[in-house]
């Protein structure tokens, strides 16, 4: 068993009538956990599955998955996430290609004819969580046994999760995660409340909130960070604003976290500031945050917006802020993400040659860490950035999304912000489309806020040429309800595009 499996199940074993994860405000003990856990593990016997096997999770944020995945993770298996809000036929399709020996999900997905269907057709194991804590899995009907003789049984070496990413600027695709970078990402994160890598383990006070969804790593790092370290836990299954203050009111939380969309959620929804009166930090991440935001958030609610910086590569954070660098640096570091990890080498490199840029230039970001990749190369990622001198890392955008517009690059973040700046706009996407004589050229959507007029497409375009290059200027501007979004609450740009690509739009 690895270090972090040993960590795990001793901090399930400490105390088993404890209270661990609560759901719909009913809680759920270590020892139910453990106990969802021991039934996994019988009913892989069972059909004659052993070993460092691929299961293949339908990702939903329960306490029963929240179990099987902790289990997968302690015994050194590999779980193939599976996200279930993809449409069937995507899903069946993912099935499918991935063709994982075991697949395990609620009753809901199992009901789904194309999940069933996909399943036969490889020929894996079928487990159903249920609701009975006495008997929490059974065998899905007809896929009591591994049959399919065209099976992926093992993963890679080594590998602990294959991870969806979140597929915000194309096509998803599947990150191989060794143990020893969750591992190590965990460690790392003991810094930020001041635990030590090598403690024992034990149960804590305090609760920790997840909301991020388990099909992506930042909901699996949240839920594993909090078991680590003996946190109990208050778990919702999607963000919305009565659920995640309800939760910080029902608890008195001092940190609790979501995604940079979420803050402007809880703004527009006007959460009186005594329901968050608890709070002494916000933890954001995932996608991009604008410094006006956070501070409209610490301006109403006194509460520090901690921002970090991360990618499923590395299955934690990269950088990030911890309150002690807030108080000292909120002005002149702002709109950083917050200082490089301890453990982790970052520097710019000219995105043409790959010769390292002096520090405050801009260019592509690279990562080193001995639990990153092979440990020795340098890690290149698609984003723009810039370092200072006291390693505060600075995103700029990502050169993957870059609008080259008849030769002129566009960073769509540059865009987003300015059309974010009218005080009348709530958020804003920008994309690229395809255009025959110009390469491709931008078109934006945004958000009007709740009270406001209507902002017409003409009125912010005039708004826009005061603040930006002719060439920056989107060529079509579209008044939405709402954006086009991934599970992890991260603008969809493909399905942004679609928006602009359809007919009569």
């Amino acid at each position: 068993m690895s270090r972090l499996g040993n960590l795990i199940s001793g901090v399930l074993a400490v105390d088993p009538s404890a209270d661990a994860i609560e759901f719909d405000q009913t809680w759920w003990t270590w020892g139910d956990l453990a106990r969802i856990g021991d039934a996994f593990d019988a009913a892989l016997n069972t059909a004659g599955v052993a070993g460092a096997v691929r299961i293949g999770g339908l990702m939903r944020n329960r306490p029963e998955m929240s179990a099987v995945l902790l289990r997968i993770i302690s015994n050194d298996r590999c779980v193939v996430t599976l996200n279930p809000s993809l449409p069937d036929e995507k899903l069946a399709e993912d099935i499918k290609t991935l063709r994982p020996p075991v697949i395990v999900g609620l009753a809901r997905d199992w009901e789904r004819p194309a999940v069933r269907d996909a399943a036969r057709e490889i020929g894996c194991l079928g487990l159903q969580l249920t609701t009975d804590k006495a008997a929490p899995i059974r065998p899905v009907a007809g896929l009591e046994q591994v049959r399919g003789d065209n099976l992926r049984i093992e993963p890679e070496p080594a590998v602990v999760i294959e991870m969806l990413t979140s597929g915000t600027t194309g096509a998803p695709k599947r990150i191989p995660l060794k143990m020893k970078t969750l591992e190590q990402s965990l460690f790392d994160a003991a810094v930020y409340d001041n635990r030590k890598a090598d403690d024992p383990p034990k149960l804590r006070p305090g609760i920790s909130l997840v909301n991020h969804p388990y099909a992506h790593i930042s909901g699996i790092f949240a839920l594993v960070n909090a078991v680590a370290a003996g946190r109990k836990v208050t778990l919702l299954e999607r963000f919305s604003v009565d659920g995640w203050v309800g939760a910080v009111k029902r608890h008195r939380l001092k940190v609790a976290g979501a995604p940079p969309s979420a803050l402007r959620m809880i703004l527009d929804a006007n959460v009186p500031k005594e329901d968050l009166s608890s709070l002494i930090a916000y933890r954001t991440g995932t996608a991009p945050l604008d410094p006006d935001l956070a501070d409209e958030f610490y301006e109403r609610y006194g509460v520090p917006v901690l921002q970090n910086y991360s990618a499923t590569e590395f299955a934690g954070a990269g950088a990030g802020w911890t309150l002690e660098d807030f108080r000292r640096y909120r002005t002149e570091k702002r709109g950083s993400v917050g200082r490089i990890n301890p453990g982790i080498k970052a520097r710019i490199v000219d995105p043409d040659t790959g010769e390292e840029l002096p520090r405050g230039e801009q260019g592509l970001l690279e990562i080193l860490a001995g639990h990153l990749g092979d440990g020795k190369n340098w890690l290149r990622t698609t984003d723009l950035a810039v370092l200072d001198a006291d390693d505060f890392l600075y995103i700029k955008g990502r050169a993957d999304n870059a609008i080259i517009r008849g030769g002129f690059k566009i960073i769509p973040d540059d865009v987003v912000r300015a059309i974010e700046s009218h005080p009348d706009v709530l958020e804003a996407a920008v994309v690229g489309l395809a255009d025959p004589r110009l390469g491709q050229v931008p078109v934006a959507a945004y958000l009007v806020k709740s009270g406001r007029e209507a902002l017409t497409p003409d009125a912010l375009k005039d708004y826009l040429r005061d603040r930006l290059l002719p060439y920056q200027v989107p060529v079509r501007l579209l008044a939405v309800d709402q954006l086009p979004r991934t599970p992890s609450m991260k603008v969809s740009q493909p399905e942004l595009r679609k928006l602009f690509e359809e007919p009569g739009a």
